[in-house]
Formats: C-alpha cells, structure tokens, sequence
C-alpha cells in the first residue's frame, strides 16, 4: 500500500481534526486509499503554527483535543486516509499551498514504527500485519 510522509501534527489533523486538504508543491495522479506516515521532524515553531491556524479553521472540539507537543506519534504510520482529487485553489480553511491534495475518510491505525520518504512510497504488505 501506499503511503505518504506529513509532519505532525498535520498527520493528527487529518486523522483527527478534520484537515481535508494535504498541502503540496506539486500535483498527483495518483487516487485512493494511503497510509498517513507522521515524519520524524517536528519543531516547536512548526507545531506553534499548526495550532494557530487550528483556533482559526478547526471546530473547537479539535482545539480541545489537540494534542501536546510530546504526545504526537512521530516516525511511524498512524492512519490512512482517501485522496480523491488534486487541486491549484480551495476554499478549504487548511488549503495553503500552491497544490491541495483532497482527503476524506480518515481512518485511525494502530502505531506501525516505520521509517518515511519523500512523495508517496510503497509500505510492504507484511510491514501492516
């Protein structure tokens, strides 16, 4: 199955906070189901931003839950998530780049260590049993 590296807490905010746009520079044919894999890296500063844009975009249920900086699970699969279309402009609040990738139906895993790469990269069946 595919998979594709996003930084936390974007990854948490997909699986479950309601981002339904994975920001991107560069367009993808591919559609259908991947694997969610939170990168390693995440600063403060990176996580500060996130949570600013999430009092601005999420429902505040999401705020409640967000995790802190030392909870988020990082360096492994934490969800899968449906890419239906790629888009240059959406009205979604979480859209910010020069690309969106439109995700809907996100699924919670159960945390699978795993090392990322960069663009979609393929996890082996046996990695997921």
């Amino acid at each position: 199955m595919k998979a594709l590296s996003i930084k936390q807490p974007w990854a948490w905010l997909i699986i479950h906070g309601g981002k339904d746009i994975e920001n991107r520079t560069w367009h993808t044919k591919f559609r259908g189901r991947f694997l969610v894999h939170a990168s390693k890296g995440m600063t403060h500063a990176e996580y500060c931003e996130a949570l600013e844009l999430v009092v601005r975009a999420a429902h505040i249920d999401v705020l409640r839950d967000f995790p802190m900086f030392g909870d988020l699970q990082r360096g492994g699969i934490v969800g899968s998530v449906e890419l239906v279309d790629s888009l240059d402009h959406s009205e979604s609040p979480w859209y910010m780049g020069a690309k969106g990738f439109v995700l809907r139906d996100p699924q919670v895993l159960p945390f699978i260590p795993l090392k990322g790469r960069l663009g979609f990269f393929e996890v082996p069946a046996v990695v997921l049993k």
